[in-house]
């Protein structure tokens, strides 16, 4: 499922629940649904911060995705 789709439905889900409720298999999906999101904002924040690279004070540049490696 794409982001976009992922957030509509879990919008979609949220109003439901503000304006009637949600039952059991509703709320489990929204459940997967904002777990699923949230782990795809991790893994893009994470590939942005292992592109960056800083420059030392003696000049040299530090990748720090290869610094710090992540298991």
């Amino acid at each position: 499922m794409k982001v976009e789709e992922m957030t509509k439905r879990i919008n979609e889900l949220y109003h439901k629940s503000q304006a009637e409720g949600l039952t059991e298999e509703e709320k489990a999906e929204q459940a997967k649904l904002r777990a699923a999101y949230v782990a795809n904002v991790r893994a893009n924040l994470r590939g942005q911060l292992d592109n960056i690279s800083i420059q030392e004070a003696d000049g040299s540049i530090t990748n720090l995705g290869e610094k710090v490696k992540r298991v």
